[in-house]
């Protein structure tokens, strides 16, 4: 049993949802707002499919943008759930020539006892129409927090036997004076659903975009970390170069003085030759 309730849409995405498979009169979604024309004699509106319950559920909107009277006699902007029965419907009526907030209760298309108020573009741009099973209530917000009541009635026997059949028409009509549009927005949710694109800089402790950190290697002149390969028979003295993780090459330096042959003579007068020269 699909309540009213769950009818959730913000018209952000600037396309006709699912839910409004029933919409006809050349309605658009533009600029995050459900669009609706009035153009003289025709009628026009975002319409869901017959499978919803107003019984036990709620269901609010704002109108942000409504048409001009111009020169008509008949302009009006509606927020009203269907039955099945045609002409038998309740909700909201916003007349544009008398400048009147009417809630009605429609049978045969009329409610002789709907009741009507000076209608206040501030204080009513939100609506709600909600059932708890004894009254339904109509209630105006400025804000779509806080809430008026503007008119309660015991329920109508049709809404809770209309289970799954009620429709949502947000529709308008004009009957003469130059084409313009309504508009409807935040079916039961007061979230706009921005994504906010912008550009920041990052801590140690938050995420940031930026250029990667590298990390440089480079050579050096090692003495005490570095070894030395020096020629086999070299005097041990050595120099050489590399990095600080590289063999350094050296080159010897010094005599080499491995197998020197050395030669005695005989001895001359002066010298004490000890044994074994004797």
């Amino acid at each position: 049993m699909p309540l009213l309730t769950a009818l959730v849409d913000n018209f952000n995405d600037n396309v006709i949802g699912a839910n409004w498979g029933d919409s006809y009169g050349g309605v658009s979604e533009v600029g995050g707002q459900a669009r609706v024309p009035l153009v003289a004699g025709a009628y026009a509106g975002y319409q869901t499919g017959r499978a919803w319950t107003l019984a036990g559920a709620s269901i609010y909107l704002k109108t942000p943008v409504l048409p001009a009277a111009s020169t008509g006699t008949d302009v009006g902007v509606h927020f009203m759930v269907t039955s099945s029965v045609a002409g038998t419907a309740i909700g909201f009526k916003i007349n544009r020539v008398t400048s009147k907030l009417r809630m009605q209760s429609n049978v045969d298309y009329f409610d002789a006892a709907a009741v009507e108020i000076t209608y206040d573009a501030v204080n009513h741009l939100w609506l709600r129409l909600r059932e708890d099973g004894t009254n339904v209530y109509w209630d105006t917000s400025p804000n779509g927090s806080t809430w008026t009541n503007r008119r309660t009635l015991a329920t109508p026997a049709w809404i809770p036997a209309a289970v799954d059949t009620c429709a949502l028409d947000l529709f308008c009509y004009r009957d003469a004076g130059v084409t313009d549009f309504a508009a409807y927005d935040n079916v039961n949710t007061l979230s706009d659903g921005a994504v906010v694109t912008a550009t920041g800089s990052g801590t140690m402790t938050t995420a940031a975009t930026g250029a990667a950190a590298r990390t440089a290697t480079g050579t050096g002149t090692g003495a005490l970390d570095t070894a030395a390969t020096a020629a086999a028979s070299a005097v041990y003295q050595a120099t050489g170069s590399g990095s600080l993780d590289t063999d350094a090459t050296a080159t010897a330096g010094g005599t080499d003085h491995n197998d020197v042959d050395v030669q005695l003579g005989k001895p001359r007068s002066g010298w004490v030759v000890s044994a074994p020269w004797r």
